[in-house]
């Protein structure tokens, strides 16, 4: 089947190998998005474990999952937080009434209520740029090369291809929500919660 009939479904691999802790994701989608100081889209949670001198450092990049059941949606009592066919989870700020049902329904906590705006925010995986053929911002601006984001329904893509070819992991699957942000080589037992 060619596939320009099938529906893109979008997502996001993070190799965990690659990882160096820089926060450049972070401050890149700041850059992007005009994030306010405080909140944040897309976050880096960093531990250690171990005693010295044999203490090892854990990155764990976060960010909103666009889960393909998305609570956040199903909460919304004026469909505010939707998702879009190709699986990019968003919020239209006019509908939001900043109500927070969908802020304490994600169970990533990759939702927050702005303060300046009083409606719902959270990463939106850049459509903007996405929607202009780009890729977002933290997957271009990452130094180490760990964030890979593409169609998910494409078998050539580089993300299906990393997928078939790695074990990867979810965020909480136990869930239900199908998150489509993938982890390389994560240890959720020594990662950050």
């Amino acid at each position: 089947m060619p596939q320009e009939n099938k529906q893109k479904k979008y997502g996001m691999v993070i190799d965990l190998r690659k990882c160096v802790g820089c926060m450049s994701c972070s401050v890149s989608c700041k850059m992007e998005n005009g994030v306010s100081f405080g909140v944040f889209r897309s976050w880096v949670n960093m531990t250690e474990k171990g005693d010295f001198p044999n203490v090892k450092r854990y990155y764990q990049p976060r960010l909103c999952n666009h889960c393909e059941n998305a609570p956040c949606v199903e909460v919304c009592p004026v469909k505010a937080s939707y998702k879009r066919e190709d699986g990019i989870v968003l919020v239209d700020k006019e509908k939001c009434i900043g109500c927070g049902y969908c802020v304490v329904s994600c169970p990533y906590d990759a939702r927050y209520m702005s303060k300046t705006q009083k409606v719902a925010d959270k990463c939106t995986f850049c459509d903007h740029r996405v929607d202009n053929g780009g890729e977002p911002a933290c997957v271009k601006n990452c130094m180490g090369k760990a964030r890979i984001f593409g169609d998910l329904n494409d078998p050539n893509s580089k993300i299906s291809q990393l997928i078939s070819l790695n074990a990867v992991q979810v965020i909480k699957p136990e869930q239900g929500t199908k998150p489509q942000v993938f982890y390389i080589s994560a240890d959720f037992n020594q990662q950050p919660k």
